[in-house]
């Protein structure tokens, strides 16, 4: 059966690959070649390129590709009251590469009292008879990068205070959308993925984290952050293990965290990473509250090979073996471009494997 409301049959994470024409301006306007109204005008056409792009396609819900921000994390993060932007000694480590080496710090006591990203959703908004999505990261993502946030520690002496601020501000940010107009919110938590992985744990541990209770707190976070919208909002939650250039950070089956993600956290919707084995079986969807929707990350944004419609049907099929298929929609593993490098595929690749989900999910649960 079709559905009329978040999250759709036909669904997609996010981010879409950057045009030549934008990777261009964003270079042009670091060096100071061009101003930021030449950058905009640049974003504003190029975003209302692909806003007509996922119509056309025949996607319910419609984002602005993420073409405004450089990370999918942190340009969100540097605009909290109290956080800043910050160069580490070196990038993160995934599979094949070292990303930029571009950081959060903490200096001050944090907050939200506005964003720019309000106005890019309303951007979206404006322009658009579909459903405009907006994603922003989960609130774990200013602290769980393998390598510590650096944290005033005049300003929080004792982490209780920095983690209850930390929800208060993304719960203030969350309420921000929600009275622009926003129905339709994801945030994007790589981190609780990443608690699947045994390397990653470590790591955790290494820096003084325990990663037992980690996953517990990250999804307090979410509870806070989510804790005043309205009746008729929409939050769903993108997990991931990490996508940069086409690479990963991370491996391990979902079993580590269900009891966090599915009896915990009070999202409506899970968008799950399911392309590859690193994700492990589906049998963790047994879990799943019968009220809550899984979005199957079934086809990879990683490379531009197209699955074939019979391979996704299998693979839905094997799902529902431990869930309704009504509690199912199918998108993308991941977005196309997490990052402004974005993965390694054309565009012409990633518009046709979201046209391809269009279509098995008509095929699949009727149009």
């Amino acid at each position: 059966m079709k559905r009329t409301t978040p999250p759709f049959r036909a669904d997609h994470v996010g981010s879409l690959l950057r045009p030549a024409a934008l990777k261009q301006a964003r270079e042009q306007r670091a060096k100071g070649e061009i101003d930021a109204a030449a950058l905009k005008a640049v974003e504003d056409r190029e975003i209302d390129r692909i806003i007509g792009k996922q119509e056309e396609v025949g996607l319910a819900a419609v984002t602005d590709g993420e073409f405004r921000r450089s990370w999918w994390h942190l340009d969100f993060l540097w605009g909290l009251d109290g956080a800043e932007k910050t160069d580490m000694s070196t990038g993160i480590a995934f599979a094949a590469v070292t990303t930029r080496n571009e950081g959060v710090k903490v200096t001050g006591k944090l907050g939200f009292s506005g964003h720019p990203m309000i106005d890019h959703w309303k951007y979206v908004a404006a322009r658009t008879k579909r459903t405009p999505k907006v994603t922003i990261p989960a609130p774990s993502a200013i602290y769980g990068r393998p390598v510590a946030t650096p944290i005033n520690k005049d300003v929080y002496p004792k982490m209780d205070a920095f983690f209850d601020d930390l929800g208060q501000a993304y719960k203030k940010a969350v309420r921000a959308f929600a009275d622009a107009g926003c129905r339709y919110l994801q945030l994007d938590e790589v981190f609780i993925a990443m608690l699947c992985d045994p390397k990653y744990r470590q790591q955790m541990k290494d820096r003084g984290d325990n990663p037992e209770t980690l996953g517990d707190l990250y999804g307090d976070l979410i509870n806070t952050a989510m804790s005043d919208i309205p009746s008729d909002m929409t939050i769903t939650m993108h997990l991931c293990r990490g996508n940069y250039k086409s690479t990963f950070m991370g491996s391990g089956g979902y079993d580590a965290v269900q009891e966090v993600l599915f009896n915990k956290i009070k999202v409506h919707g899970f968008f799950m990473e399911y392309d590859d084995e690193r994700a492990g079986g589906f049998e963790p969807l047994r879990q799943v509250p019968k009220d809550r929707h899984v979005v199957l990350g079934l086809v990879t944004s990683k490379n531009g090979q197209l699955e074939t419609k019979d391979e996704i049907k299998r693979r839905i099929d094997a799902a529902a073996k431990f869930i309704p298929l009504d509690q199912l929609c199918l998108s993308p593993q991941c977005g196309f471009a997490s990052t402004e490098e974005g993965n390694m595929l054309t565009e012409e690749q990633q518009w046709a494997k979201l046209r391809m989900i269009v279509e098995v999910s008509e095929e699949v649960w009727g149009k």
